[in-house]
């Protein structure tokens, strides 16, 4: 028996071995479509991107065609490269240079030789394409976008890298993806799915019928229609306001967390990253060291907060017992504390309890909020975590989970922050007290901002921040869905909302009032180092704005940033305002706000910031290539100086 054992063995595996030969080669031979087969000619069909639109309706994105010249080098026969140079206006080095990529590709394969020919590109191509031997057309579909805004939300499309084709086996050669915002996040849902057919091949590489009779071709099947929570209106507005200036403007849907707006400012019209000279302009773009209008200010900006961090000073303070509605603190334009402590103050001074507080934004009596609440506990290790973790449950500190593919944490100190700067202890509150006003180790991206308002303005809850609001034919996920919990008793919002409305009624934004609607806000104002010339200079401060409305109900919550723009009541207070205005009523009444914020230009700020030019038009275009991108769909230059509003 033992004898026979090994035989047996033997005969059995080279069994099983020889019945899965004759399965995979006779029976099932769907791996001959997976190889390199010479015989098997393979064609693509290219669905339609799945459509945008906005929370309205209103389309934002849609398609247009495009043609692609295809190239394998292996079947290059007779060319003329001259006049293929001369028909698709190249050079004879630019055709070396895509022939030899090609090659390194693969001989056999196709890949892209000539990317997004438009119509009349194409017409001419085809009318001689008999006479270019391995080159043939590949329909495609390109974005048309049908407004000249939004740039950063929805991202752009461009061609697959080596490095995505190796890791994901659907994309190859040419194949076009998502890149930023919602392109990119939501790129598997857009793209749709690729038809494929199959074509014998004779000797001569000619074709000679399909593969089994198209048994394993497939059909294309068109990317989902996707809306947006963005609402057009206020996202187009947004952007004319933000015209000669930087920074981010970020709007929530309170009770749902949808996004209603997200601008970042400079930013450029989409179109300009469609057809042949995408490449081209978005070297430009990135290229611009100076205005960075690829950088998403709303999202990736991370800022001290200023005066608006105030009211999680007070909520927190609140919280933890240390203070009441009328704990007073007598303000002389600043207070002293130990050792010398001082922080100015720009209140009208005298006792102030927390009502008033709020809405003269005094540094004093936050200041010393904050430092009852550290010394509340023996150690101020513990101390900072316990009000660090009240600060991070209004989604500070931390990534929010929003579905847009970048972000920042901003920074909310801890115990361990100040263990590395104070390596050998003996720190205070006194020496962290900055934190109180938002100044200190506090950052805070605009959309963090936003979501706080929000948080209050639902009285100590909040939802996930989102961008989609509807995907045709599938649900949205869950997680945007469910309630976030803050640590703050409901009970504690009521005194901190009352002192927000009287911003707009009797403190730092009394003159921004809009006739009809309860807004509650907060104004701020960031100091702002640069490093210039090895120096660190202090420039004009940021003007900073948070808000939600109507006081009663809310349904918008806003956060206004604009880098160098000064006292937070001076441009970005009007700035949400008008945003507000703009979304509850569609129309604007205070005519004179929005006059003062589109003539307010701070180009001379940032000529300061590498010795950019004043005259330097910075708003939707990289520094001096306004003359140098063009519009694909109009072949205009782009002036959003001209730019109107209805």
């Amino acid at each position: 028996m033992r004898k026979l054992l090994l035989p047996s063995i033997i005969i059995v595996a080279a069994s099983l071995l020889l019945i899965r030969i004759f399965y995979l080669q006779v029976i099932n031979d769907t791996f001959k479509l997976k190889s390199d087969n010479n015989a098997i000619k393979i064609k693509y069909e290219y669905p339609e991107r799945g459509y945008i639109y906005d929370r309205n309706g209103k389309l934002l994105v849609a398609n247009q065609a495009s043609y692609d010249i295809m190239v394998i080098p292996r079947e290059i026969k007779n060319l003329d490269t001259l006049e293929l140079c001369q028909l698709l206006d190249i050079t004879k080095e630019d055709f070396l240079e895509k022939i030899a990529k090609a090659k390194v590709y693969s001989p056999r394969l196709p890949s892209v030789f000539l990317p997004q020919l438009n119509k009349s590109e194409y017409a001419a191509f085809q009318e001689k394409i008999r006479k270019f031997e391995g080159f043939y057309v590949q329909k495609r579909s390109l974005r048309d976008y049908e407004v000249d805004f939004g740039a950063n939300i929805f991202g752009f499309i461009t061609q697959v890298n080596d490095g995505i084709i190796k890791s994901n086996s659907y994309y190859k050669s040419g194949d076009l993806i998502g890149k930023q915002g919602v392109e990119q996040y939501y790129e598997d849902i857009l793209r749709g799915v690729k038809g494929v057919k199959y074509f014998l091949k004779d000797k001569y590489n000619r074709e000679i019928g399909s593969y089994k009779n198209g048994k394993y071709d497939t059909i294309a099947v068109q990317g989902e229609d996707i809306n947006l929570t963005i609402d057009a209106e206020i996202q187009r507005y947004g952007e004319q306001l933000m015209i000669n200036k930087r920074g981010g403007i970020v709007a929530i849907e309170p009770k749902t967390g949808e996004i209603l707006a997200l601008v970042t400012a400079p930013s450029y019209d989409p179109g300009i990253l469609v057809g042949r000279q995408r490449s081209k302009n978005y070297t430009l773009l990135y290229n611009d060291s100076i205005a960075k209008p690829l950088y998403d200010r709303g999202l990736l900006a991370e800022y001290p907060p200023g005066s608006p961090f105030k009211i999680l000073t007070g909520l927190v303070a609140l919280q933890e017992g240390v203070i009441d509605e009328n704990f007073t603190v007598f303000c002389r334009h600043g207070f002293s504390y130990a050792r010398g402590r001082f922080m100015r103050c720009h209140c009208h001074g005298g006792a102030l309890q927390l009502h008033r507080g709020i809405y003269e934004s005094c540094n004093a009596y936050f200041g010393t909020a904050y430092m009852k609440t550290i010394n509340k506990y023996v150690k101020p290790s513990y101390a900072v975590d316990v009000w660090s973790s009240h600060v991070k449950s209004f989604g500070l500190g931390q990534y929010m989970g929003y579905d847009l593919p970048t972000g920042r944490k901003g920074s909310i100190p801890t115990s361990k922050t100040y263990k590395r700067i104070y390596p050998n202890g003996g720190w205070r509150s006194t020496a962290i007290v900055s934190n109180s006003i938002g100044q200190g180790e506090v950052l805070a991206t605009p959309i963090q901002l936003a979501n706080m308002m929000a948080t209050i303005a639902n009285k100590g809850y909040y939802y996930t921040p989102h961008i989609i609001k509807k995907i045709k034919g599938e649900k949205i996920d869950p997680k945007f869905k469910i309630k976030h919990e803050t640590t703050i008793d409901k009970k504690y919002f009521e005194p901190i909302i009352s002192g927000l409305y009287d911003v707009y009624n009797l403190g730092t934004a009394r003159g921004l009032k809009v006739d009809g609607i309860d807004i509650c806000g907060k104004t701020g104002t960031a100091e702002n180092f640069a490093r210039i010339g090895g120096k660190r200079v202090q420039l004009e401060d940021h003007s900073i704005f948070v808000a939600f409305a109507p006081k009663d109900n809310p349904k918008i919550a806003i956060a206004v940033m604009v880098e160098n723009g000064g006292f937070g009541a001076t441009i970005a207070g009007p700035i949400a305002s008008l945003m507000i205005e703009k979304y509850l009523r569609k129309k604007i009444t205070r005519t004179d706000l929005e006059k003062r914020v589109l003539e307010k230009s701070l180009r001379s700020e940032y000529a300061k910031l590498g010795g950019m030019p004043e005259a330097s038009t910075i708003e939707t275009t990289p520094k001096d290539s306004i003359s140098k991108i063009k519009d694909v769909k109009t072949n205009s230059a782009i002036d959003s100086t001209k730019k109107k509003i209805n």
